[in-house]
C-alpha cells in the first residue's frame, strides 16, 4: 500500500468523526441540555444544532409536551378516622428544561410525594361524606399547592384529578344498605303519590258522574213536570171550556180512586174525606136523571097551583116514600157505594201487596 494513502484515510476518518460529533439534530417538542466540561452550557432547540466536539456533550433529553402521570393508590385517614385509598392523575408540562434537570433529582417522584402529602392534609380535615362529595374542592387545592411547589422545578401542573376513592369494605356495605334504603324510600313515596293521584282522579270522575246523573235526573224531572203541568192545564182548560158540572167531576174522582195505591212509595193508604161528598154527588146525579127520564101526568095549571098551595108537604112526602123514582135513585146510590167500596178494597189490597213485596221479612214476622 502506498504510504501516502494511509494518512489520507486517517484524516478522513477524523474529519467524519468531528462532523458527527459537531452536528446535533433535535426533534420537535424535545429539549437537549448541553454541558461543556461538566458545566451547563445551553439548551438545544428543535432542528439542526452544532456543538463543540469532545468539549460539549448532551446531559439530558427532555420532552416538553404535556404528560400524564398516574400514581398508585395511597392510604389517607379522614377526619372521622376512616382509612380510604386515593389514587390521582396528574397532568404536567416541562416549561424550563434546565430547572427540571438541575433543580430536582427526580421530578416525578417529587411530584408524587408532594401529592400524597397534600392529600393527607386536605382529606384529614374532611369526613368521609364530605370527601366523597368534594372532589372539585380537593382537586383545586391540590393543583394550587403543586403549582406553587413545582414552579421552581420548571414544571407546570395543568390539572389534578382524583381517579378513585376506595373506602373500607364495611363502609361500602353500609353505604350500599343506605343507598338501597334511600331507593326503597323513594320508590314507596312514588308509589304512594301514584295511588294518591289515582284516588283523586277516581273521586273526581265519580263526582263528575254523579253531577251529570243528577243533572240528567233533574232535567228529566223538569221535563216530566212540565209535561204534567201542560196536561193538567189542558184538562183544566177543557173542563172550563166545556163547562163540566160537578156530577161529571165527582164521577171522575171515583174512577181515579183505584189508581191512588199504584205508587211503589205508598206504605199505607188513606181514604180521603171527599169520598162521601163524591158518593152523594153521584147519587144525586143518578136521582136527577131517573126523575127526568120518567113521564109526568099533565095537570091544569090552576089545579096544580092550588094543590101546591094547599098541601105542599103531603105530596112531596108521599112521592119520596112510595114513588118508583125514589126507589131507582136509592138503588143507584147503593150500586155506586158498592163500586166505591170495591175500589177502595182493591186499592188497599194492592197497597198491602206492594208493601209486603218491598219488606219480605216483615210478612214472615207477622205470620210467626
Amino acid at each position: 500500500m502506498d504510504p501516502v494513502v494511509v494518512p489520507i484515510l486517517v484524516a478522513a476518518i477524523v474529519v467524519v468523526f468531528l462532523v458527527v460529533a459537531t452536528v446535533r439534530i433535535v426533534p420537535q417538542a424535545r429539549r437537549y441540555n448541553i454541558e461543556r466540561f461538566g458545566r451547563y452550557r445551553r439548551t438545544l432547540q428543535p432542528g439542526l444544532n452544532f456543538v463543540v466536539p469532545v468539549a460539549d456533550r448532551v446531559n439530558t433529553k427532555l420532552d416538553v409536551r404535556e404528560q400524564v402521570y398516574s400514581s398508585e393508590p395511597k392510604p389517607v385517614i379522614t377526619e372521622d378516622n376512616l382509612v380510604v385509598n386515593i389514587d390521582t392523575v396528574l397532568y404536567y408540562q416541562i416549561t424550563d428544561p434546565r430547572a427540571a434537570a438541575y433543580e430536582v433529582a427526580d421530578y416525578l417522584q417529587a411530584i408524587d410525594q408532594l401529592t400524597v402529602t397534600t392529600l393527607r392534609n386536605v382529606i384529614g380535615s374532611m369526613d368521609l361524606e364530605e370527601t366523597l362529595t368534594s372532589r372539585e374542592e380537593i382537586n383545586t387545592r391540590l393543583r394550587t399547592v403543586l403549582d406553587d411547589a413545582t414552579g421552581k422545578w420548571g414544571i407546570r401542573v395543568n390539572r389534578v384529578e382524583i381517579k378513585a376513592i376506595d373506602p373500607p369494605n364495611t363502609i361500602k356495605e353500609a353505604m350500599e344498605k343506605q343507598m338501597r334504603a334511600e331507593r326503597d324510600k323513594r320508590a314507596a313515596i312514588l308509589h304512594a303519590e301514584g295511588e294518591r293521584q289515582a284516588k283523586i282522579l277516581t273521586a273526581e270522575g265519580t263526582k263528575q258522574k254523579d253531577i251529570l246523573e243528577a243533572q240528567g235526573t233533574q232535567q228529566a224531572m223538569i221535563l216530566r213536570a212540565d209535561g204534567e203541568a201542560k196536561a193538567v192545564e189542558r184538562v183544566f182548560q177543557a173542563v172550563h171550556r166545556n163547562n163540566a158540572d160537578p156530577k161529571i167531576l165527582a164521577y171522575k174522582y171515583l174512577e181515579t180512586l183505584p189508581h191512588l195505591a199504584n205508587s211503589d212509595n205508598n206504605t199505607f193508604w188513606v181514604i180521603p174525606g171527599e169520598l162521601t161528598e163524591a158518593v152523594r154527588t153521584v147519587t144525586s146525579a143518578f136521582g136527577d136523571h131517573s126523575t127526568v127520564g120518567l113521564p109526568q101526568t099533565a095537570q091544569p095549571e090552576g089545579a096544580a097551583t092550588a094543590d101546591a098551595d094547599d098541601t105542599p108537604d103531603e105530596g112531596s112526602a108521599e112521592r119520596e116514600a112510595g114513588s118508583p123514582l125514589s126507589l131507582d135513585a136509592a138503588a143507584a146510590a147503593d150500586e155506586v157505594a158498592k163500586q166505591a167500596d170495591a175500589a177502595v178494597s182493591d186499592a188497599k189490597a194492592e197497597a198491602e201487596a206492594a208493601r209486603t213485596s218491598r219488606v219480605p221479612g216483615r210478612e214472615q214476622t207477622s205470620g210467626g
